[in-house]
């Protein structure tokens, strides 16, 4: 047994030890009275009666403990050419300035705020300023489409929004005023303002009553001090994609959070105070908040905020750069960004440009990361390639190869083992555990630990039925895989309709829903099919009405830009064709599973409950028509 078994070992054996002692790590306003309270089971609360402040913990401290002068974040954009480099002491002094506006623009302890927001410096301040006042805020992902930002407000129910005038894509500027603007249009509740930082790429833009300059909100301001936050008071609220296409909102705590992610740094990525982390990400995703933002900063490293992509800004060879001119130890990235790159660059040409000899480890999670990606990387970089396994609901990580405890031996295909605070079993329908080796739902059995969601905001039900209920005394994860002998984990696939896009896990349901919207459209199927850069690729089927005379490729093409107007380009959604029927079970269930495995090459059986086998002839020419299976 090495140091990983006596690690994990001893958290299962006495798991309120373990994290009493990770919790020595947080300095607290007011020590907690318990560690595990689990009297309300399945709301279990971590560190309750504890008193701390997030922000405090990842700004001040360090600044009164001899970091005020290091490198707290690092923003470099390709997108507008900049390298600005920011200490502990001046985030701190930005943060409590933008903190004193919030403040005086009304919002309080318990308030929420919804940041809607670029890859820029300002988004951590107005994050970081959020959690000093005890504000609890909500992130949507920069360039959502209009309605999808209206229903988190209406959901959320925000005093403020703060935004910025513009995204930037590759040559492309996407404005945020005119979708922010839509957005309150269609919501039901109407923030009291919204806090607009403008970018010099939009110098021109409708300006609304309800709108306030950043600088005009923090004229004459108080920098604003730490408020003490309970332990089990929400930090932020992260939306993620439902089932039935309504969001379900991730409630994440602020004890449990900061003691589990200070945690992660050391043990699972191995990087020290003092050290360069990069997580290449955007912080309208968890990866974002938990490690561009917040772990990075409770442990004492210096954090790089990157405004890019990993090709075409300028060039495949983006991502050295960075390293190089920023000493970057870690790196913590997607799979499809490094199959980005090795696409545009598959003999690795502009590797040897840059000096990486400070890099130490790549990790990689978002989307299960193929045996060949990894192996690329690995010959390429010369460095541990470490695939890892979690989900927003978690906010850090289920399995891993844990490097500041023991690098484990490398199984291509697997994210390795299970993280200390979770119990990973493989269940069948029966909630009974298969054996090694055998497919069935990855499940953890509960309780689960601290960071993970104590709930779903506003809808405890829905937190119940959403992953508690299928497999009871276990947290669903949604996810279906086999475990080997040797306790490594494989993630084969989801077992609902969330899908995952290039580490951006979207609903099937959802875009199924808006393609319903169409005149023409009887019926519809949406699935998610295998895609050598995205990782999966939203496919579409469509039955048109009887009696519909019009052509249907404008059809076709009309159903594509629905999809992108209503729920955005996130959902890369370009593949759609009508169909003359969907195959379905006769009690007239879709078999999307099916089709799935069809336009993948896959092996796949016919259904016995298929109420016409035909059609499966008819829907192997539709998609052979889309060019499906490939090859």
């Amino acid at each position: 047994m090495g140091r990983y078994d006596d690690v994990y070992n001893g958290w299962m054996a006495d798991p309120e030890a373990f994290w009493a002692e990770a919790a020595k790590a947080i300095d607290w306003y007011k020590p907690y009275d318990q560690v595990f309270d689990d009297s309300n089971a399945p709301f279990n609360k971590w560190f309750p009666g504890g008193e701390l402040n997030t922000c405090y913990n990842c700004l001040d401290r360090h600044v009164e403990g001899g970091r005020a002068d290091q490198l707290a974040i690092v923003y470099d954009s390709p997108m507008t050419g900049q390298v600005q480099k920011f200490t502990y002491r001046e985030m701190r002094d930005l943060v409590a300035k933008f903190a004193g506006a919030l403040k005086a623009q009304g919002v309080e302890k318990g308030d929420r705020v919804i940041i809607y927001m670029p890859m820029i410096p300002e988004t951590a301040v107005a994050m970081l300023a959020c959690a000093r006042i005890g504000a609890p805020h909500s992130v949507v992902f920069g360039g959502f489409a209009p309605n999808e930002l209206a229903t988190r407000i209406d959901d959320a129910r925000p005093k403020l929004i703060v935004t910025a005038t513009c995204g930037l894509e590759p040559g492309r500027v996407i404005e945020y005023m005119p979708l922010i603007h839509k957005a309150i249009d269609l919501s039901k509740h109407k923030p009291d303002g919204v806090i607009v930082h403008p970018r010099a790429e939009v110098p021109d833009w409708e300006r609304r009553d309800i709108d306030v300059l950043w600088a005009d909100a923090e004229a004459g301001v108080e920098p604003a001090e730490c408020v003490p936050v309970k332990s089990t008071d929400p930090l932020y609220v992260l939306y993620t994609s439902g089932t039935t296409g309504q969001p379900k909102g991730v409630v994440r705590d602020n004890g449990g959070h900061a003691v589990a992610l200070a945690w992660t740094m050391k043990n699972l990525y191995d990087i020290d105070p003092g050290q360069t982390w990069w997580a290449a990400s955007d912080v309208g995703w968890v990866v974002g908040h938990s490690y561009i933002v917040y772990a990075p900063l409770m442990h004492g490293a210096t954090s790089i905020l990157f405004e890019g992509k990993p090709v075409g800004t300028p060039d495949p060879g983006t991502f050295w750069r960075v390293i190089a001119d920023h000493d970057v130890e870690v790196m913590f990235t997607a799979p499809t960004a490094f199959r980005a790159i090795k696409q545009q660059d598959p003999d690795g040409t502009f590797i040897p440009k840059y000096d990486l000899s400070k890099f130490r480890i790549l990790f990689l999670a978002g989307e299960r990361a193929d045996p060949a990606t990894i192996q690329w990387a690995e010959e390429q970089l010369k460095v541990p390639v470490i695939d890892h396994w979690w989900q927003t609901e978690t906010g850090w990580p289920m399995a891993i190869n844990p490097m500041g405890i023991e690098p484990l031996p490398v199984k291509y295909g697997s994210p390795t083992r299970a993280v200390p605070g979770y119990d990973i079993r493989i269940l069948d329908d029966n909630v009974q555990e298969v054996p090694r080796g055998q497919m069935g739902a990855i499940s953890v059995k509960l309780p689960l630990p601290p960071g993970t969601l104590p709930t779903l905001w506003n809808a405890e039900d829905r937190f119940k039925q959403a992953y508690l209920a299928d497999y009871p005394g276990y947290y669903k994860t949604g996810d279906a895989g086999y475990m080997d002998e040797d306790g490594y984990l494989y993630i084969m696939s989801r077992t609902d309709d969330v899908i995952n896009v290039a580490g951006h896990r979207l609903s099937t349901g959802a875009m199924e829903e808006v393609l319903a919207q169409h005149p023409d459209v009887a019926e519809c199927a949406v699935f998610g099919i295998a895609d050598d850069l995205k990782g999966q690729l939203p496919l579409g089927l469509v039955v048109l009405k009887a009696g519909v005379a019009r052509e249907a490729k404008e059809i076709e093409n009309e159903c594509v830009q629905m999809v992108r107007q209503q729920i955005g380009a996130v959902a890369a959604f370009r593949l759609v064709t009508a169909v003359q029927r969907l195959p379905k079970t006769r009690s007239g269930k879709v078999l999307r599973r099916t089709m799935q495995q069809i336009a993948d090459g896959e092996d796949f059986k016919t259904p016995a409950t298929i109420d016409d086998p035909a059609i499966i002839d008819e829907i192997k020419v539709s998609l052979g028509n889309l060019g499906y299976p490939k090859g």
